[in-house]
């Protein structure tokens, strides 16, 4: 089973496409709560050069509440991660399928809820 929804944009640079993804993650009622720049890090940390590579920690608050509602401890899998990376031909923008990541989680309801997600993050990534 694929774990991410991914889409190469070769159109623009990689600031034009997190510009794009924070746009779009936010028409369809997502907020970006946490953000690694794992490029900066692994050169601060450890001196090492990598392409571009940024993890966006995004929510839908109302998705959330109604998740952790059904699971309280399906915060621990939260906040739905999308990452931007420099490829060659373009920057690849991949989303974590919350159909896949949940699936070690035995509740039909939070399943229907993770589906709602996944749909609504499709439609991002195609937004972008």
């Amino acid at each position: 089973m694929a774990y991410t929804l991914d889409r190469t944009i070769t159109d623009a640079d990689f600031e034009t496409v997190d510009a794009r993804t924070r746009k779009a993650l936010g028409d369809a009622g997502f907020g970006v709560l946490t953000e690694i720049d794992v490029k900066a890090t692994m050169k601060k940390k450890i001196d090492k050069d990598m392409d571009g590579y940024r993890i966006l920690g995004a929510c839908n608050p109302n998705m959330a509440w109604e998740a952790i509602g059904m699971e309280p401890k399906v915060g621990a899998m939260l906040p739905c991660n999308v990452i931007l990376r420099e490829v060659g031909g373009g920057v690849e923008v991949s989303a974590v399928d919350p159909v896949a990541s949940m699936s070690g989680i035995d509740n039909a309801d939070l399943k229907g809820v993770a589906g709602q997600v996944r749909d609504m993050l499709q439609g991002v990534i195609a937004a972008i």
